[in-house]
C-alpha cells in the first residue's frame, strides 16, 4: 500500500478572471511599406491585418505580462497573495535564465509561488492552461496566473516580404482557480515535429558567439503557404475533436476564439467546422496582429469588454503554430 496521501484539490477548473494590455503605440500598414514592396490592400487580403501594436523599449515582456495579470486579478476578485503558480508563455524574453515569471510574480505582490516560463510558440496559452488546471485539480495551487506575452517586434525582420506585417506586441493573462463544475474540457494538444522548418527563428543565438556573428539580428521566419493548409485542414480536426472531448457539438458553442494568426486562416477554419452563425468568432488579428501565446486572452479580454461574448458562454480556444504545436480546449468563459 502507498504511503503518500492523496491529493486534496479542486473537483473541477475554471477560468476566473482576464486581463490584456496593448502597446501604446499603435502600428498602420504604411510604416510596414516603408521597408517592403507591398500594399496595404495585398496585407489586407491576405492577413486581414491593418494594424497591430508595437511596445516601447519600457514595455517590456514584463511590463506588459505586469499590467494584464494587475487586470486578470481584478477581473478574477484574487488577490495576488493567493496565487500558487505564475506560468508564463513567450518566445521574445531574451534571458534564458531566470524565467520571466519570477519577475513577475515578485512584481504583482504574488509571495512565493512557483513561477516558470514555457516555450510552445502560439500554443503557448492552452499549453499553459493545461497546466493550469492540473496544479488546481491536483492541489498543488489553489490559484494558477497563466500569462502569454510577447514582444514580436524584437523578432521581426522588417525587411522580410512574407511575415514583416504580420507581427504584434502584447500580454494577456487569465486567473484558473477551483470550480464545482467541469469549466475548463479536455486538451487536445500535440506536435508534428517532422514541420518544425516551417516556422522558425532564422539563426540561432550562438552565432553571435562566432568570431564573425551572424549578418543579421535573428528573427521569426514561416513557409506561409504550408502552415496556411496545415492550420485550415489539420487544426479544423483537432477543433473537431476537442469538441468532442467536450461531448458537445458545434451547435453548443457560443464563442469561438483560435489563435490569431491570420484572417483567412480563421475564416477557412470557420466553414470547415461549419459554425453556426450564432458562434461569435474572435477576429482580433485586425487590430492586434498575430501576438503568438498572447493572442487568445487579448481576443477573449476584448470579446467579453466588448460585450460580444459575456460570462457563462461555451467558447471553444485552438492556439498553433512553431513546433508544430496545437492545443485545443472548450472553456466556460469567466
Amino acid at each position: 500500500m502507498s504511503k503518500i496521501k492523496p491529493a486534496k484539490g479542486s473537483p473541477y477548473a475554471r477560468i476566473l478572471g482576464v486581463g490584456g494590455y496593448r502597446p501604446t503605440r499603435v502600428v498602420p500598414n504604411e510604416v510596414i511599406l516603408e521597408t517592403i514592396d507591398s500594399s496595404d490592400e495585398w496585407i489586407r487580403s491576405r492577413s486581414g491585418i491593418a494594424t497591430r501594436h508595437w511596445a516601447s523599449p519600457q514595455e517590456t515582456v514584463a511590463a506588459m505580462s505586469v499590467e494584464a495579470s494587475g487586470k486578470a486579478l481584478a477581473d478574477a476578485g484574487v488577490s495576488p497573495e493567493r496565487i500558487g503558480a505564475v506560468i508564463v508563455s513567450t518566445v521574445s524574453h531574451f534571458k534564458q535564465t531566470p524565467a520571466v515569471a519570477t519577475e513577475i510574480a515578485h512584481r504583482i505582490g504574488a509571495g512565493k509561488p512557483a513561477a516558470f516560463d514555457i516555450s510552445a510558440g502560439c500554443a503557448g496559452f492552452g499549453y499553459g492552461l493545461t497546466l493550469a488546471k492540473g496544479l488546481v485539480v491536483e492541489g498543488s495551487a489553489e490559484y494558477v496566473l497563466v500569462i502569454g506575452v510577447e514582444r514580436l517586434s524584437d523578432l521581426t525582420d522588417l525587411e522580410d516580404r512574407a511575415t514583416a506585417f504580420l507581427f504584434g506586441d502584447g500580454a494577456g493573462a487569465v486567473v484558473v482557480g477551483p470550480s464545482d463544475e467541469p469549466a475548463i474540457g479536455p486538451t487536445v494538444w500535440g506536435s508534428e515535429g517532422d514541420k518544425s522548418e516551417t516556422i522558425k527563428q532564422t539563426v540561432p543565438w550562438d552565432e553571435y558567439r562566432r568570431t564573425d556573428g551572424a549578418e543579421k539580428f535573428p528573427a521569426i521566419t514561416q513557409e506561409g503557404q504550408a502552415v496556411f493548409r496545415w492550420a485550415v485542414f489539420e487544426m479544423a480536426k483537432v477543433a473537431q475533436q476537442a469538441l468532442d472531448a467536450a461531448g458537445i457539438t458545434a451547435d453548443d458553442l457560443d464563442v469561438f476564439i483560435p489563435h490569431q494568426a491570420n484572417m483567412r486562416i480563421i475564416d477557412s477554419m470557420v466553414k470547415t467546422l461549419k459554425l453556426p452563425e450564432h458562434v461569435t468568432v474572435a477576429r482580433d488579428v485586425e487590430t492586434t496582429g498575430n501576438t503568438s501565446a498572447a493572442s487568445i486572452p487579448l481576443a477573449m479580454e476584448r470579446l467579453l469588454a466588448t460585450g460580444a461574448a459575456k460570462s457563462g458562454d461555451t467558447a471553444l480556444v485552438i492556439g498553433f503554430g512553431a513546433g508544430l504545436v496545437y492545443a485545443a480546449t472548450v472553456v466556460t468563459l469567466p
